[in-house]
């Protein structure tokens, strides 16, 4: 059976959002969020998502200023995406994250209010809302994305 899966992790230096999608239908589901302590990912956790949604591609969300200029955050997410190449020889891209974070509370807070808005459900419906929109903008995701393969660190 050939799979389509990809997963959207949306990196942080305490929790790291997950989320899977597939292309036919362009949507995505939030996942259990894995630990990072300090910015270092729980690649158990990690591993053990890999191991059972066998995504084709992975992305990883690049958080970017308003203006396009990298933050710290940037550089570590950078290191995250290099990481899961080394580690699983999966295609990894990093696609701009810019503002799925507010939309992520949005969303959560018309569902259920305050009471909604769980640090660990807002980091995986971030990566949701990363992963839909990376599915979404077929024709930019070239344009806007760095991909990790065999010829990138």
């Amino acid at each position: 059976m050939i799979r389509h899966n990809i997963i959207a992790f949306d990196f942080g230096m305490r929790n790291i959002g997950v989320a899977v999608g597939q292309y036919i239908t362009c949507t995505a589901q939030p996942l259990k969020s894995c630990i990072a302590k300090k910015g270092i990912p729980n690649w158990t956790q990690i591993e053990k998502i890999i191991m059972e949604w066998l995504p084709t591609i992975i992305i990883v969300g690049l958080p970017l200023n308003m203006d396009g200029s990298e933050q710290f955050i940037s550089i570590k997410s950078r290191l995250f995406a290099n990481q899961l190449y080394i580690l699983f020889k999966i295609k990894v891209i990093l696609y701009d994250e810019r503002l799925t974070t507010v939309e992520a509370k949005n969303n959560l807070f018309l569902m259920g209010g305050y009471r909604a808005l769980k640090k660990n459900k807002i980091d995986s419906l971030s990566a949701v809302v990363l992963l839909e929109s990376w599915l979404s903008n077929r024709d930019q995701r070239d344009i806007f994305s760095k991909t990790f393969n065999s010829s990138t660190n």
